[in-house]
């Protein structure tokens, strides 16, 4: 019994985060035009090659831990991209006046993200996942 609550919590533990990716992933797709002009405006090097990067981290890998698929190395890969967007977007010690408690937001907030990814790292998948039923994790 406690192993399926464990298991249902780390379900829960890797849809959850990767909502928000699939979801502002979805939308720099839907709008890839004006995530390249956000990342000129931000400063951000080679806008057009960074907005695909996000694009490709923000929706098949942000998939692949919803459903539990090569969880470890996608985990890994969406920790560090959150490191490196962290970075870029929530340089919160640069921000002066009102702008600098949201960006301190964003930036701690996304710690918190990269901490459930590397939880995820630790915990693998769980049993309810596709690395489970392919035999690539233990139950």
């Amino acid at each position: 019994m406690i192993n399926d609550i464990n298991d249902a919590a780390i379900l829960v533990a890797r849809v959850f985060p990767a909502t928000l990716f699939l979801i502002f992933g979805w939308r720099k797709l839907r709008d890839y035009s004006g995530t390249v002009s956000q990342m000129v405006q931000d400063g951000v090097p080679m806008p057009a090659l960074a907005a695909a990067v996000a694009i490709f981290m923000e929706l098949p890998v942000a998939f692949a831990v919803a459903v539990g698929a090569f969880t470890r190395p996608s985990a890994v890969l969406l920790a560090l991209y959150t490191l490196g967007a962290s970075l870029i977007e929530h340089r919160y010690w640069t921000v002066t006046g009102a702008d600098r408690l949201a960006s301190m937001e964003g930036f701690y907030k996304n710690l918190c993200i990269m901490g459930s990814f590397l939880l995820l790292y630790i915990t693998g998948a769980g049993k309810y996942s596709i690395d489970v039923l392919c035999g690539i994790a233990a139950p």
